[in-house]
């Protein structure tokens, strides 16, 4: 019976991944994002919005994440948490269906999407945390690696249901398999790309049960009084010590570059290719799909070569390719590939770009499951919860200069190519600090504090 519980478990953790991946797949990147760049008319415009609007939900997220991870690991109770946020990233999700054509604010429709990211972002602190409450160390590569995956898949079935069903192409009205958005859905109100929001909400509804009927948070419930302020007490505390622990010091700064640069290449993808090569639903689709399906492969594969190995020589060869993949946007457009001339019609910078789709969704999936799982090497095991709160912090610190360096640098530019430069310079710097990461991190440190 334990075997199947424990078993049970950490299938219920998988589905938090599968559930909660539409959001990333369908609303930040390859779906309502190009919707709203459709919206708002000019590329390098959109661009600019959804930089600054993004930017502004990630400093909200810097501050808050260390602190309500601190006070989950005093309090004790990490599933209340994750009702709270989960319940956020439905109503946020939903509301994006009022994004209509003859009533579209930008301003109301970041914030409502803001919603919805404060509850994907935050929930996902807490599901991180039980990692290493699912198996041994040498274990967990290959469980963070599996859940990766298996959110991969999920992702990838709702696109495609989205893509086949729901959403239209803005020209003919019709789907990428031609026929009408079902349910009788207005193509001309654009009411089955609409349809993202509440499809998103539904989905993460009806696959949140098992995560809900499975996971059980092994700490203990305590008292709760006082959990904020000693929450914010030991947030403090930990940010001061962190010179002590250079490993954990250089990991979060290293992660904080890199992820960023992984977190504008998802948030910008869809906007770019909308923008600067022209691509309809059906591209974007097709596009989504060759990164889905290549970051599902290489994360289940990272999560083996993570256990044989350990996380550190997955990331840096991953970090190596993003690096190279960031290069290579910048240099394909419409006219041009790598500054060399294209016929018009060509169909090069479209296959270039849909190598660099299956670079980044390849890299980017490898990539997400070694770094939490490096976390947890890095981490102080009695304060999990607290450090991917850190790691949340560190993924937002500068989590809000890629979208907004990009929105700037667009503006100012007023070119997408130019606009994603930041992106090569964030995974570089993250690259450097790596070698100062010990693949064990800190133990020493941990193991005299418990003494």
């Amino acid at each position: 019976m334990t075997q199947i519980s424990s078993r049970r478990r950490i299938w219920g953790w998988f589905f938090f991944d599968w559930a909660s991946q539409p959001f990333a797949t369908l609303l930040l990147t390859f779906i309502f994002a190009p919707y709203f760049k459709e919206l708002m008319g000019s590329g390098a415009e959109a661009q600019s919005a959804w930089g600054l609007g993004v930017g502004m939900a990630g400093i909200v997220i810097a501050l808050l994440a260390p602190i309500l991870g601190a006070a989950a690991d005093i309090s004790g109770n990490r599933m209340r948490w994750i009702w709270l946020f989960s319940i956020l990233y439905v109503v946020g999700s939903f509301g994006l269906w009022f994004a209509a054509p003859d009533s579209f604010n930008p301003t109301l429709t970041l914030v409502i999407f803001a919603i919805g990211l404060f509850g994907a972002e935050f929930a996902t602190i807490f599901t991180n945390s039980m990692l290493p409450d699912l198996g041994s160390k040498e274990e967990i590569g290959r469980i963070s690696g599996n859940g990766w995956a298996f959110g991969y898949l999920g992702g990838l079935i709702a696109l495609i249901l989205m893509l086949a069903l729901l959403a239209e192409n803005a020209e003919t009205g019709k789907t990428m398999i031609g026929i009408s958005p079902i349910l009788g859905l207005d193509a001309a109100a654009r009411e089955g790309t609409r349809a993202v929001g509440p499809l998103t909400a539904i989905w993460f509804m009806v696959f949140m049960v098992p995560f809900f009927l499975w996971v059980r948070d092994p700490k203990p419930t305590k008292a709760a009084k006082g959990a904020l302020k000693s929450a914010l007490r030991d947030v403090a505390k930990t940010v001061r010590s962190l010179p002590k622990t250079p490993s954990l010091f250089s990991y979060l700064g290293s992660s904080m570059l890199y992820r960023d640069g992984l977190s504008g290449m998802y948030t910008f993808g869809g906007i770019y290719a909308a923008g600067v090569l022209n691509w309809s639903v059906p591209d974007i689709g097709t596009f989504a799909i060759i990164a889905i399906v290549a970051g599902a492969i290489f994360a289940k594969l990272g999560g083996w070569m993570d256990d044989k190995f350990g996380p550190r020589p997955v990331i840096i060869v991953c970090i190596a390719a993003l690096a190279v993949a960031a290069i290579t946007i910048v240099f394909i457009s419409r006219d041009s590939v790598f500054r060399l001339p294209v016929a018009e019609g060509s169909k090069l910078p479209d296959i270039a770009f849909y190598i660099v789709g299956a670079v980044i969704g390849a890299a980017g999936g490898a990539l997400q499951s070694a770094s939490r799982t490096m976390m947890v090497r890095q981490a102080n095991p009695n304060r999990m919860t607290e450090a991917f709160g850190l790691y949340a912090l560190a993924g937002k610190a500068t989590g809000f200069l890629a979208p907004l360096s990009i929105g700037i640098v667009t503006s100012i530019s007023d070119s997408q190519q130019i606009g994603i430069t930041p992106l090569i310079v964030l995974f570089v710097l993250g690259f450097l600090l790596l070698f100062w990461v010990k693949p064990e991190g800190d133990r020493a440190v941990w193991d005299d504090s418990s003494n």
